[in-house]
C-alpha cells in the first residue's frame, strides 16, 4: 500500500514538530485560521435540533482496535450473528463475523507482512519470461516480455536503494550506540552531546546530526526509539518482506489464491497484528464526539465495520474485491479505502466488486496516494476507471491531501493529484486520531484525508438519509471551498504554481458546513 502516513522521513531522523491545533481538520478557516472543513460550525449552526439516523461505514484497511476507548461504542455489531458460538448464524459465509471480517487471516494466524504487488507479479511471470532474450522472444510474447523487463528493473533499483539505506541507518545506529556508551548515560542530553569529543569522523557526523535534532526536540528516547527505530523497522520490512521475491505468506490464509471467485475464507480477527493505520482512520471518521475523551470524529452517528485486507505491504485484489462485497452485503453505505498500489494482479475482479457496491447505493471513498505524482500519467490501484473501457464507477470519490495553512503550501507535498483523477482535497497533515491501546497520535497522508471525506459523506447520509450515494458525491464536490490563490506542486522535481482546479475535478477542499447547507436543498 502507498502508506499512507509518515512517522518519519528519510535522512534517518526528522523529528519536526508541526505547529497544530487539536481537531484542526474539523475547524473553520475564518473562525480558527486553519483550513479545516468547518465540521464544528456545522454542528453548532445547522445540526443542533436535527435527529440523525445511524450509518454504517466500512473501513477496509489493516485492522481496527475495536476496544479503543474512543471507538468501542461506535464499532458495528452484526445484529444477526451470535458472538463466540462458532457458527455462521446469518448464513453469509462468515463464522462469528461480529464486527466485520479479516480476509488475510486463516485458521492458524494472520498475515502481517506481504510483498509489494510488483514483486508478486514478477514472481508470477518469471517462469514465462525469465529465459527469453530480445532475440528469442516471439512477437506474441514481446509486449509481456517488455513489461516484465521494466518491472524487474524497477524492483532491482528499489531493492538496491532500500538495502543501501538500511545499511546506512544501521551504521548510524551502531555509531550512535557507541557514542552513547562512551558518554556513559542511557539517555544523554543535548549538553552531553555538546561536551562529547568525537573519536573519529563518523562520530563527529553523528554528533552533529543528533545535536541538531535535540535542539528541535530534546527527547533523546523519542529520537532513538521512534525516529531511528522506526526508520530501521521500515527499511527492514522493505528488504525482508515487501521486496523479497522469495517471501510469500499466503499459505497462512489457506485459500485457493488462483480462484478469484472464492469468498468464504479468512477469520473474524478484525484487529490483526498491526491495527495502527485502520484505527487511526476509524477515529477520523467517527471517534465519539461527546465523551470528553481523545478526539472528535467527523460523523456523530456512525458504526465502524472493520474489514481487514491490507497487510504491511500491498493488498491483494482478491481480498479487496471480497472486502468491498462484504461491506456492501452487510449494510455499509460508505466505504473508506486508504490504500493503493502501482500494479494490479486482477483489476477486473475489483472492478466487478465496485460495480456491485455501486448497485447497492454505496459511496466509495479512496485515498489518492502519497507519491506526489500526477495520476494522469501514473497508475494507482484501485481506481474508478473500469479496465474493460466500459466507463467509470460514478459513486467514487478520490481524495488528495492538504495542510492547515491557507497559502501556497496548502497542498501536501506528498499528495498525488490529477485534473480528472482526483475529485477533492481534504485535511491530511498532522491529523491527530486514535491508535491501538486507547492511545492517540498524529499522522500525515492521503490516508488521513480520505476518512475526512468518508466521515463527511456519512454525516450527510445520517441527517439526509433519503439522498443517494450519487447525490451525496455531487453535494460534496459542489460545496468545496476554492482557495483564491495558487498552490505549489512538484513537477519533474521542480516546484510549479497551479490552481486547485488544475489538479482536481472540483478545484477545492471539502467543507461540511457548505455541504450540509446544500444537502438541505435536495430534500
Amino acid at each position: 500500500m502507498h502508506k499512507i502516513f509518515f512517522p518519519f522521513i528519510l535522512l534517518f531522523l526528522s523529528a519536526s514538530v508541526l505547529a497544530q491545533k487539536a481537531n484542526w481538520q474539523n475547524l473553520d478557516l475564518r473562525e480558527d485560521s486553519v483550513f479545516g472543513i468547518s465540521t464544528e460550525k456545522a454542528y453548532r449552526e445547522l445540526l443542533k435540533n436535527k435527529k440523525p439516523q445511524t450509518v454504517i461505514v466500512a473501513v477496509i484497511d489493516g485492522g481496527v482496535d475495536t476496544a479503543h476507548e474512543d471507538l468501542k461504542a461506535v464499532i458495528w455489531n452484526n445484529p444477526n450473528e451470535k458472538p463466540g458460538n462458532g457458527r455462521d448464524d446469518d448464513h453469509n459465509g462468515y463464522v462469528d463475523d461480529v464486527h466485520g471480517w479479516d480476509f488475510i487471516g486463516g485458521a492458524t494466524g494472520d498475515v502481517d507482512y506481504d510483498n509489494l504487488e510488483l514483486v508478486r507479479v514478477i514472481r508470477r511471470d518469471k517462469p514465462r519470461y525469465e529465459g527469453l532474450t530480445d532475440s528469442t522472444v516471439t512477437p506474441n510474447d514481446r509486449p509481456g516480455y517488455e513489461k516484465y523487463k521494466k518491472m524487474v528493473r524497477e524492483w532491482q533499483t528499489s531493492l538496491d536503494n532500500n538495502t543501501k539505506t538500511l545499511r546506512g541507518i544501521t551504521n548510524f545506529k551502531n555509531i550512535l550506540d557507541r557514542v552513547t556508551s562512551n558518554i556513559g548515560k542511557d539517555t544523554p542530553t543535548l549538553a552531553d552531546f555538546e561536551k562529547y569529543i568525537p573519536k573519529d569522523p563518523g562520530e563527529s557526523q553523528i554528533c552533529k546530526v543528533v545535536i541538531a535534532q535535540l535542539e528541535k526536540d530534546p527527547d533523546f528516547i523519542h529520537l532513538r526509539e521512534d525516529d531511528l527505530g522506526g526508520a530501521l523497522k521500515h527499511f527492514h520490512e522493505k528488504v525482508d518482506y515487501q521486496l523479497n521475491i522469495s517471501y510469500d505468506p499466503r499459505s497462512i490464509v489457506g485459500d485457493d489464491y488462483g480462484n478469484g471467485g472464492q469468498r468464504s475464507y479468512g477469520n473474524n480477527d478484525v484487529t490483526g497484528p498491526n491495527a495502527e493505520h485502520g484505527t487511526h482512520v476509524s477515529g477520523i471518521i467517527g471517534a465519539i464526539r461527546d465523551n470528553a475523551v481523545g478526539v472528535k470524529g467527523v460523523a456523530d452517528h456512525v458504526r465502524i465495520m472493520a474489514v481487514r485486507v491490507v497487510p504491511d505491504g500491498d493488498e491483494r485484489d482478491k481480498d479487496v474485491a471480497n472486502g468491498i462485497r462484504y461491506a456492501a452485503d452487510n449494510g455499509a453505505k460508505v466505504i473508506n479505502m486508504s490504500f493503493g498500489k502501482g500494479y494490479s494482479w486482477n483489476k477486473s475482479l475489483v472492478d466487478a466488486a465496485v460495480r456491485y457496491a455501486v448497485s447497492k447505493d454505496v459511496l466509495l471513498v479512496h485515498a489518492a496516494g502519497n507519491e506526489g505524482n500526477d495520476l494522469a500519467t501514473n497508475d494507482n490501484f484501485p481506481n474508478r476507471i473500469f479496465g474493460d473501457s466500459s466507463g467509470v464507477a460514478a459513486a467514487w470519490i478520490e481524495v488528495g491531501a492538504t495542510g492547515y495553512t491557507d497559502d501556497s503550501t496548502l497542498v501536501a507535498s506528498f499528495s498525488n493529484y490529477g485534473k480528472t483523477q482526483v475529485d477533492v482535497f481534504a485535511p491530511g497533515v498532522s491529523i491527530n486520531s486514535t491508535i491501538p491501546g486507547s492511545k492517540y497520535a498524529s499522522f500525515d497522508g492521503t490516508s488521513m484525508a480520505s476518512p475526512v471525506v468518508a466521515g463527511l459523506a456519512a454525516l450527510i447520509r445520517e441527517y439526509y438519509p433519503k439522498l443517494t450515494a450519487l447525490q451525496v458525491k455531487d453535494i460534496i464536490l459542489r460545496s468545496v471551498v476554492r482557495p483564491g490563490h495558487t498552490v505549489t506542486i512538484q513537477v519533474g522535481g521542480a516546484p510549479k504554481q497551479v490552481r486547485l482546479s488544475d489538479i482536481s475535478v472540483s478545484g477545492g477542499i471539502v467543507n461540511a458546513y457548505q455541504a450540509l447547507k446544500l444537502a438541505e436543498e435536495y430534500k
